[in-house]
């Protein structure tokens, strides 16, 4: 039964933070069985998206840069951006700027969270182990997902002049946060959590600015105010 558990183990940071982020949304939470759906999709990403990459590493080899900034960044994050964009962005659930954060970590964290699996199952498990991989490339998965969703739902609700552009900082964003995470794991081989603990500090604290951010552009927060005057 030691393969339950390690499963369990390489589970449970994806799910708590998907819960996280979903008890987030503090006025209108997305149907259960649609978030769950788009987390799914993410998972069925894992697999499609492993064989563009090593398609990709075998054609132009393994540069640091381009494989950290195109192979992972790029790939990975424009994937999921697709799902977001094709089976949520005019989707009627989509009604208010913070669910483009929900939609865009579900789907992220279905992805992380298979790929952590293959992982723990691939490597010896220890807990330091996968408490790491919690830490840093699950939760850098969701908070790529936040930078995304944010500007989608402005894309969304904003000024529709600027939507082209807020999809464009939608995709670009991501990668380019994903890229650098990655790339600072491939380049400082010692040390490199004088680099990465600043930055993963700093993505969330922006995080979560952005979540405060499209909470309160929400519709509904107006409907929510009124019934508690009501009350």
């Amino acid at each position: 039964m030691e393969w339950l558990a390690v499963i369990t183990a390489a589970v449970a940071p994806g799910i708590a933070l998907l819960v996280y982020f979903y008890l987030k949304d503090l006025y209108h939470s997305e149907p259960i069985h649609m978030v769950v759906r788009v987390f799914l999709y993410g998972v069925l990403l894992v697999f499609p998206t492993m064989v563009i990459q090593r398609a990709i590493v075998l054609g132009i080899g393994e540069n640091s840069f381009i494989f950290a900034f195109g192979i992972t960044g790029f790939v990975e994050e424009f994937v999921k951006w697709f799902i977001v964009y094709y089976a949520i962005y005019k989707h009627t659930v989509f009604d208010e700027p913070y669910d483009g954060i929900v939609y865009a970590v579900s789907v992220s964290l279905g992805f992380a969270t298979l790929e952590n699996v293959i992982y723990a199952l691939l490597n010896p498990f220890s807990f330091s182990t996968l408490l790491f991989r919690a830490f840093l490339p699950v939760s850098g998965h969701a908070l790529f997902a936040v930078v995304m969703g944010y500007y989608i739902g402005k894309a969304k609700f904003g000024d529709p002049s600027q939507e082209r552009l807020l999809l464009f900082k939608s995709l670009a964003y991501p990668i380019f946060w994903h890229g650098l995470f990655d790339y600072i794991l491939l380049q400082v081989k010692t040390n490199w959590i004088w680099f990465i603990l600043p930055l993963m500090i700093y993505l969330w604290i922006q995080g979560m600015g952005r979540v405060n951010r499209a909470n309160a552009k929400s519709p509904f927060r107006a409907v929510r105010r009124e019934e508690e005057i009501n009350l």
